[in-house]
């Protein structure tokens, strides 16, 4: 039996050692997050947490920048930087391949299916992060990060043009985000991904009765 109370500040510890790395949306605040979404839906669905919970705090661990043309790498750079830690750090060996695997899958960009129920979970605990009041404050964060105006003046929400995520902010939820809830994996992922994409639509539906006609 593997107690995580004593291993859960090393992985902190290890992520702080590469938070000058990351970026507005994928700061230390999204890690915990992350790992509270994943705890949260291993015990629901009776996942093993000695996969979960590491793979959980280690997602992030080698951050790519959004536009980086390594961004699709990034999930099986943090796979082995965190699979070479854990190794290190004297981890029970027999978990580290699935935890990489979990890892490696999280990822929307990377687009690599989750074979384990492990995978799924850390996979919906992720994109769970993406959507909501906390997801949208991200997707503002981020794109104001990049210098990008909030929307199109032309078409604020994009329903006759073509969403561009490159050139405006809120174009993000529709290429993106408000799609999430139907890749969910597990049933109390997809119930908690709906309530959060339910609050997206509120956001759109009284930011278009804010602006001008």
């Amino acid at each position: 039996m593997i107690d995580l109370t004593i291993w859960e500040p090393r992985f902190a510890a290890f992520i702080e050692r590469n938070a000058s790395q990351s970026d507005a949306a994928h700061d230390r605040e999204h890690v915990r997050r992350v790992v509270e979404n994943a705890r949260t839906l291993a015990n629901a669905e009776k996942a093993d947490l000695a996969i979960v919970i590491p793979a959980a705090w280690l997602h992030d661990c080698a951050v790519v920048s959004k536009h980086a043309l390594q961004r699709p790498m990034a999930s099986a750079m943090a796979a082995t930087a965190a699979s070479s830690f854990l190794a290190m750090s004297g981890y029970p060996p027999f978990h580290i391949p699935a935890i990489a695997h979990a890892i490696l899958a999280h990822s929307f960009s990377a687009s690599i299916a989750p074979l384990t129920l492990e995978a799924r979970i850390v996979q919906d605990a992720d994109r769970l992060d993406a959507l909501g009041a906390v997801g949208l404050a991200r997707c503002l964060m981020l794109g104001g990060q990049l210098g990008l105006p909030l929307y199109d003046p032309s078409e604020p929400l994009p329903r006759q043009r073509t969403p561009d995520e490159n050139s405006f902010i809120l174009d993000h939820l529709y290429t993106k985000l408000l799609g999430l809830a139907e890749t969910m994996h597990t049933k109390a992922g997809r119930a908690e991904a709906e309530q959060r994409t339910a609050f997206l639509h509120q956001f759109l539906s009284q930011l278009a009765a804010e602006l001008p006609q």
